[in-house]
């Protein structure tokens, strides 16, 4: 099935959550993390000669001079070479999406980029998007606010009840909160032109030069007040339990965190599914007061026990009204309530 067929089954479990009042959309949040790809560095090849690694240091070591270079030789040429791992030169054949990257724990990696707007106020996941690894937030934000705004408008649209209209947000959202990864000028500003209230965590620059640029300094001081108000305190607060809980539940609980597809479409069809049942787990949580099936399963025994115990008074209650009739099967069952509580 191709990735539009996916977007419409999100689009569904959305418009389900606004029924249920889990969607707000007013104030969301903005994160992204990296996924390692199911591709290894030593298969890359150079975009212009089509080399593997290995060869492409063969070639070098001959052209200056060794003949037969040995692996020492070879890796001395290599460490002296600025910007080896360039995302212009090299890619992989199998997965070319793949962008070399740094991961969190140090390690240089093929990988992807997620990135995934959440409802502040139920936490509910809005939008998902996947980017290359090598691209800053700040390149990736506005088309993940953008998605995110398109889906709950989409959802408001779609919905013919009054009652969704009215706790969801019709214009879309009006408020981003954000990390300090996500802060530059460019950001800001663009974002208060598109009518929102930005909470970006802002990093410590030291002294700014503002010339020529009025408007990007009303916009990052305007958000420099929000952050430091008791409403944007709390909000950037709200990100460990809003936004990192979703790339703990997503990617390392979930098991994405180490892809095992190839192709930028085919891991969106999964990050799509993943997340729409994601949202499907707050449902239940709602209807069932547990968010996972395992979860629920081990209710099951005490829902049945207290169903034999509902079934066993009824009778015991049904058979006190044949021998004693109704007042005094009603005394006689309160009394073995109370000895039971």
């Amino acid at each position: 099935m191709d990735v539009e067929t996916h977007q419409a089954v999100f689009q569904w479990v959305l418009q389900v959550l606004a029924e249920k009042k889990l969607l707000k959309g007013t104030t969301i949040g903005v994160d992204a993390t990296t996924l390692e790809a199911n591709a290894a560095l030593r298969s890359i090849v150079r975009r212009d000669t089509g080399e593997r690694y290995d060869e492409f240091l063969m070639r070098l070591a001959k052209e200056s001079g060794i003949e037969t270079p040995t692996r020492e030789q070879l890796a001395k040429l290599d460490r002296m070479r600025p910007k080896k791992g360039s995302n212009d030169d090299w890619t992989h054949p199998h997965d070319p999406d793949a962008r070399i990257t740094k991961m969190k724990d140090g390690r240089t990696h093929l990988a992807h980029k997620a990135e995934h707007a959440v409802d502040m106020e139920t936490g509910a996941i809005v939008a998902v998007t996947l980017h290359g690894a090598d691209a800053g937030d700040t390149a990736t934000i506005p088309e993940t606010v953008a998605e995110a705004g398109e889906r709950i408008t989409g959802v408001v649209a779609d919905t013919n009840g009054a009652e969704v209209v009215k706790h969801v947000s019709t214009d879309g959202p009006c408020e981003v909160v954000t990390d300090k990864g996500y802060h530059s000028r460019a950001v800001v500003s663009e974002l208060t032109e598109w009518g929102l209230r930005t909470y970006c965590s802002e990093p410590n620059r030291g002294r700014q030069q503002w010339r020529g640029q009025q408007r990007e300094q009303q916009a990052v001081y305007a958000n420099r007040r929000r952050i430091r108000g008791e409403r944007g305190l709390r909000l950037l607060r709200q990100r460990g339990e809003k936004l990192e809980r979703w790339n703990q539940h997503l990617y390392d609980r979930g098991g994405m965190r180490r892809l095992h597809l190839r192709g930028r479409e085919n891991i969106l069809k999964r990050l799509v599914v993943h997340s729409g049942a994601a949202n499907l787990g707050l449902l239940m949580r709602k209807l069932f007061g547990k968010g996972t099936p395992r979860g629920l399963a081990g209710t099951l025994p005490a829902i049945f026990s207290a169903a034999c115990a509902s079934i066993r008074l009824w009778f015991v209650t049904a058979t006190l009204v044949r021998r004693f009739g109704d007042s005094m099967a009603s005394a006689q069952t309160a009394k073995m309530i109370s000895v039971a509580a």
